[in-house]
């Protein structure tokens, strides 16, 4: 199991307000600039899933996340247990 510190929290939300759209929040990673405003945003649409990816490989998990969302806003239906399978290993 990873360390607190070697992982990322992130919520998949669906916007209910604007664009109806899927987006992620990754809150380890808010600064304080940003913080109410993007929790807030997220407490405002219909929560989807969240979880922790490994900070080893960030960077190809938000690449992967950001490609499921396209494919979700583009119409194609994923359900929550679906999402985290394509995430797979970069689970923490």
């Amino acid at each position: 199991m990873a360390f607190e510190s070697e992982k990322t929290m992130f919520e998949v939300y669906r916007e209910t307000t604007y664009s109806s759209k899927y987006r992620v929040v990754y809150f380890t990673e808010l600064q304080d600039h940003n913080k109410e405003s993007e929790i807030n945003r997220a407490m405002a649409g219909e929560h989807f899933l969240d979880g922790f990816i490994k900070d080893q490989g960030k960077d190809d998990a938000k690449a992967l996340i950001d490609s499921l969302l396209d494919r979700m806003n583009s119409g194609e239906h994923l359900n929550p247990d679906q999402f985290l399978a394509a995430l797979g290993s970069h689970l923490a």
